[in-house]
C-alpha cells in the first residue's frame, strides 16, 4: 500500500511543521534580552513535563509564551510582573489554557522557581 501525494504532503506537514515552529520559535526567545530568556527557558523545560495534547497545541503554546515575553521586553514589564511571586502558579494557569498537563515532579518545579529568581536578580540564598 502506498500513500497518494494528498496524504504524503498531509505527512510531511505534520513532521517538517512543529520541526519549523519550534526552529522559529527558538530563534524569537535567542533574540529576547537576557534575562528575559532565561526566565523563557525555565518555563519552556517545566513545560516539557506537561503531556502534549498535539503538535498544533503545542507549537501554539510555545509560540504564545514567546509572544507574550517579548511583549513585555519590548515595554519593559518586570519579569516578576509576568509571572508572579509564584512561577509555578504562573505557568500551570499558563498550560491549562492548552492541555490537561500532566504531573509535574517536586524537584522540576523548584528549578523553575529558583531559574525565575535568577532571572529576576534576586538572592536565592545559594
Amino acid at each position: 500500500m502506498t500513500m497518494s501525494d494528498a496524504e504524503k504532503s498531509g505527512f510531511l506537514a505534520k513532521v517538517i511543521g512543529p520541526k519549523l515552529r519550534w526552529r522559529q520559535y527558538q530563534a524569537r526567545v535567542k533574540q529576547l534580552p537576557p534575562n528575559y530568556r532565561t526566565a523563557v527557558e525555565a518555563i519552556e523545560q517545566y513545560m516539557m513535563h506537561f503531556v502534549p495534547t498535539d503538535a498544533d497545541s503545542d507549537a501554539s503554546r510555545f509560540e504564545d509564551l514567546a509572544d507574550l515575553f517579548e511583549q513585555a521586553a519590548a515595554d519593559g514589564t518586570p519579569i516578576r510582573e509576568i509571572v508572579g511571586e509564584d512561577p509555578v502558579e504562573f505557568v500551570e494557569a499558563f498550560v491549562h489554557n492548552y492541555t490537561e498537563g500532566g504531573y509535574v515532579p517536586a524537584r522540576a518545579r523548584k528549578r523553575l522557581t529558583d531559574a525565575i529568581t535568577r532571572a529576576v536578580g534576586e538572592d536565592t540564598g545559594k
